[in-house]
């Protein structure tokens, strides 16, 4: 994000981050903050956003039976307030007013469980505050604004939020609704804040009174509208899950295409949050891109390839039905074919798995062609062992490499062989008992088992 005005280069950015609720709706042993989006938790994609639009510094609100939103917070750097009981946002935002010392600029309010604001968006927030605004509130306008509360706008200043259950029917008519999401001044926040009172019907301390009450110290405040609803969504449940889920997925397809990326058939094909591919690749129908994959230039990933910690070269050639698992490195023109699993192996340039193969903890040189039904013997039920193939060697048909094992440049492995020594480069390795034929044996057989049969 660009940061465009001089008053942000002099005034620090801090967030708050609102994580302390019990998610009895989601129905779930973990916290609702924790479920992913993308391949990313709720409180993952919410720190990470505080972080690129700027904020020196981070305070997540936990409570205490949320333990486990703790250690995410605190894995990712943030610092900790506990607020316990929760009495409300208002209440929340004051638990983390400690953890605040000796910080003096702007502080924003996030909610952990709306995981799609963009940075840009936050960004037009804060240039609310550094044009002038002592407090601003980001809006959205919903297709059916319902039990959201309104932002009562007037003379282009936010006079008020007013809970829809509170509203008039003129009130209920406007289309602004609040996302949740306030950024101040710090001095101002908790001004206002010290005069919020617990006097409704839930007997809790609401952010949303800040609103008023800033209008009364004679501070200015503003409303910023985001320009796509889906960015505030918050998650609620396991449907709102699955709501974010869809307009993140239909987000990501609509950036690949405009970076011109092909997608075959982009409501079939699943991202994660930190995909990359480069223009000109094909991808598929079916496909599933899971954390940590980068595809370059010109590759194809065909139908129904599951790719995950991987990372794919230019002019590569994957799939159908390959199943690329963490540190999978294919070289640039390699080819992992149908049924082919590739796990912490690099795969060099122009080398070829073209099917029904397991390639694990590996190094396979430039232009080495593995047939059919090869595997890398790696684990002996204790540890990993590493399978190391040279530039050009030929490995036949229904292999296994026993780990750890090394093919020289160059080799031949005959078909069927159990390889459990080095092979030397340019050699020939035949691993496999001679060919035996005892005649009649199947008619003899086939009689006994027949008898033994009837006798029963």
């Amino acid at each position: 994000m660009a940061n465009s005005s001089s008053a942000h280069a002099a005034t620090s950015r801090a967030a708050i981050i609102l994580a302390a609720g019990k998610s009895t709706r989601m129905k779930s042993k973990k916290s609702k903050v924790l479920h992913a989006i993308g391949g990313r938790s709720l409180i993952g994609w919410v720190d990470a956003l505080a972080r690129e639009a700027g904020a020196d510094k981070i305070v997540t609100v936990v409570g205490e039976h949320n333990q486990d939103v703790r250690a995410a917070a605190e894995t990712l750097g943030a610092s900790i307030a506990i607020q316990e009981p929760q009495e409300g946002t208002g209440h929340a935002v004051l638990c983390a007013k400690d953890a605040l010392a000796g910080f003096d600029g702007y502080v924003i309010v996030l909610c952990a469980d709306a995981p799609l604001i963009r940075a840009q968006t936050l960004g037009a927030v804060f240039e609310a505050l550094a044009s002038g605004a002592d407090v601003a509130v980001l809006g959205f306008e919903p297709e059916e604004p319902g039990a959201y509360g309104r932002l009562i706008v007037k003379d282009g200043a936010l006079e008020k939020i007013v809970e829809a259950k509170e509203a008039s029917p003129k009130e209920l008519a406007v289309r602004l609704c609040n996302s949740g999401i306030m950024a101040a001044r710090k001095d101002v926040l908790y001004e206002a804040l010290a005069h919020v009172t617990n006097d409704n019907a839930k007997g809790e301390y609401y952010l949303t009174d800040v609103v008023e009450i800033a209008q009364r110290l004679g501070k200015k405040v503003a409303a910023v509208t985001a320009s796509d609803p889906d960015e505030v969504l918050g998650v609620n449940s396991r449907a709102d899950l699955a709501l974010a889920e869809t307009a993140f997925q239909s987000r990501m397809r609509a950036d690949m295409l405009a970076k011109g990326v092909t997608l075959r058939d982009p409501s079939s094909i699943y991202f994660s949050f930190d995909t990359v591919i480069e223009g000109d690749a094909d991808v598929g129908a079916n496909v599933v891109f899971g954390p940590g994959v980068s595809v370059g230039e010109d590759a194809i990933i065909h139908p129904f390839c599951h790719l995950e910690g991987a990372r794919i070269g230019k002019g590569a050639n994957i799939g159908p039905f390959a199943r690329l698992r963490p540190g999978a490195d294919m070289g640039e023109g390699s080819k992992a074919g149908n049924f082919v699993e590739v796990k912490k192996a690099k795969v060099g340039k122009g080398a070829k798995i073209n099917h029904l193969s397991y390639i694990g903890d590996a190094e396979l040189g430039p232009r080495v062609n593995v047939g059919a039904g090869t595997i890398t013997c790696n684990y002996d039920g204790y540890d990993k062992h590493k399978t190391v193939i040279g530039e050009g060697a030929f490995i036949g048909t229904n292999s296994s490499l026993v780990a750890p094992v090394t093919i020289g440049s160059g080799a031949y492995l005959g078909s069927g062989g159990v390889i459990t020594k080095d092979v030397p480069d340019n050699a020939l390795a035949v691993a496999r008992a001679d060919q035996v034929h005892k005649e009649g044996w199947a008619v003899r057989y086939r009689a006994a088992k027949a008898k033994r049969k009837s006798k029963s």
